[in-house]
């Protein structure tokens, strides 16, 4: 089976290691999947919750980054990436544009996983004002159920 893209970068023991895509244009979507636990009460918010900056953290580990899907390659594979994105227990997402990570210092890159071919991650440092800047960054995709 031939992946979406190029195969990423991997280190001795064949994990993906932290780096910029260059199929990964700067023009190009890069959707979060959002879950319930992304949601902190806000009585000011016609919805009474909002999106926490929590949502956009990495993962754990050395080379953990932030779980991401990008757009372009769910789209040449012929899927619609607003209902690709949305299965329990996610219930909408969030997109922002690789060039918007990339110029608040982010590495974008494409780390196919275990069903899902489309899969990438944002790696560098989620510091509580890059957080901030991330959800002020965020546009919503699809909106939560």
């Amino acid at each position: 089976m031939q992946l979406p893209l190029a195969s990423p970068p991997l280190d001795k023991n064949g994990d993906v290691v932290p780096h910029d895509h260059a199929e990964i244009l700067d023009a190009h979507g890069v959707l979060r999947r959002i879950s319930p636990h992304h949601f902190v009460k806000d009585e000011k918010s016609p919805a009474g919750r909002r999106l926490s900056s929590l949502a956009f953290q990495a993962s754990s580990g050395e080379n953990g980054g932030m779980s991401v899907d990008l757009e372009n390659s769910i789209l040449e594979a012929g899927h619609d990436p607003r209902q690709y994105v949305v299965q329990p227990p996610f219930i909408g997402a969030v997109r922002f544009t690789a060039i918007g990570l990339r110029n608040l210092g982010f590495k974008v890159g494409y780390h196919p996983v275990p069903g899902n071919d489309h899969h990438g991650e944002v790696w560098g440092e989620f510091t509580g004002a890059k957080k901030k800047q991330l959800l002020t960054l965020a546009v919503s995709y699809v909106e939560p159920t």
